[in-house]
């Protein structure tokens, strides 16, 4: 087992004596977020869309290197937009990349760019 911090030691040390109990309506709660769970991953809704030839080869690279197919970060994407995790901003591509680099931000992360002055 990996070494625990303080809290985690306090949290183990915790639940080995019993002083954890569940909660009362611990089965409606795991339904609830059971459905949620369900109807977020439910794609039974097609779209079609036209995109430039470009963005299509950038999004399958980038889907190479995430390890998924296009259509799914496609669909990833949209998702994060619309839910309000991923966010529109304004930026300039060589900016962009000047601040992902500063930032060491890894492939795997929503970006937030704010412009700034370097």
């Amino acid at each position: 087992m990996d070494k625990l911090d303080k809290y985690e030691k306090d949290i183990l040390e915790s639940y080995e004596n019993d002083e954890w109990a569940p909660a009362k309506d611990s089965e409606d709660v795991k339904r609830k977020f059971a459905e949620y769970a369900k109807n977020t991953f439910k794609k039974n809704k097609r779209i079609n869309i036209r995109i430039s030839e470009k963005d299509l080869a950038d999004l399958k690279v980038r889907s190479l290197e995430e390890g998924m197919p296009y259509q799914t970060l496609i669909s990833s994407i949209l998702h994060k937009y619309i839910s309000g995790k991923l966010v529109e901003s304004s930026w300039n591509y060589s900016g962009f990349n000047y601040a992902i680099h500063k930032a060491g931000v890894a492939n795997n992360c929503i970006y937030k760019y704010q412009k700034r002055h370097y």
